[in-house]
């Protein structure tokens, strides 16, 4: 057997695909890391020390910081914008398989701010709350924000899911004397139900991680990532990298259980 000489592109490929999973999981691994620094530990290596201080110092009261209260904003606020993200987006990809006037000009529309840079978006709806006299606030205009950038692509996602599902499902239904209702639920709805887990699951994740979008429209108080950044000027101890891995882990823990979720309901439709 003949085995093929590698060209230059596949080194090239492989060294590029290297420092992509370096940039990647390196400023990772070095917080995870950090974060088990013994009590006297600075923010930097050697380690002096390894213990779990600086995990049990998140749950005590911090001269700098809420992470109790961010972390409650930016999961509350993650979880309003991952419903919604959801019915809209269900709603916008039913919509659209029929053709209507306008339905292209309003397809450009819902994803127009996808070009338009975060900070402006942020900054639009934060003098725009207080020309109308409203106080910006994480529950009202942090929450139109974040949905201005997790509702095209949850559009997108339902778009491409719809574009591949095959309408003779719902009509075989319909012919067998299924209500339109039943039909959408009893066979439309567990069909599409793993896309619309990771639309949620998309739409959390944007949400929860967003900075720029949130940066002009928390208000008073501030989310998650916010609270992490003000930090950064001001907290002098591995504390923060504690609260990196913790935040981290929660996130993969999310992730973990919306794979899990969506693989035993394709083991559940096996089986039937």
């Amino acid at each position: 057997m003949i085995s093929e000489k590698r060209g230059r592109e596949f080194y090239i490929l492989a060294a590029f695909f290297g420092l992509f999973v370096l940039f990647l999981y390196g400023p990772l691994s070095a917080v995870f890391i950090l974060s088990f620094q013994g009590p006297n530990g600075g923010l930097t290596f050697p380690l002096n020390g390894v213990s779990l201080h600086w995990f049990a110092n998140l749950f005590e009261t911090q001269a700098v910081g809420d992470f109790g209260g961010s972390f409650f904003r930016s999961f509350t606020l993650g979880l309003m914008v991952m419903v919604v993200t959801v019915v809209v987006s269900l709603l916008a990809g039913l919509a659209f398989r029929r053709k209507f006037r306008g339905a292209t000009a309003l397809f450009y529309l819902a994803i127009a701010s996808l070009v338009v840079p975060s900070i402006i978006i942020s900054l639009g709806i934060g003098v725009l709350f207080q020309q109308f006299g409203f106080q910006p606030a994480w529950y009202s205009s942090a929450f139109g924000a974040h949905l201005t950038w997790t509702l095209p692509f949850g559009v997108l996602i339902m778009f491409a899911v719809f574009n591949r599902f095959s309408p003779s499902y719902e009509e075989a239904a319909r012919d067998l004397g299924a209500s339109a209702w039943q039909s959408f639920v009893h066979v439309l709805l567990p069909m599409i139900a793993p896309s619309l887990i990771g639309v949620g699951l998309f739409g959390f994740t944007l949400s929860y991680d967003e900075f720029a979008r949130t940066l002009m429209t928390s208000g008073t108080y501030n989310t998650l990532p916010l609270e992490i950044f003000g930090m950064t000027t001001n907290v002098t101890t591995p504390v923060l990298y504690a609260l990196g891995t913790v935040t981290t882990l929660f996130s993969l823990l999310i992730i973990g259980t919306s794979i899990g979720f969506i693989l035993s309901m394709n083991r559940r439709r096996r089986r039937k």
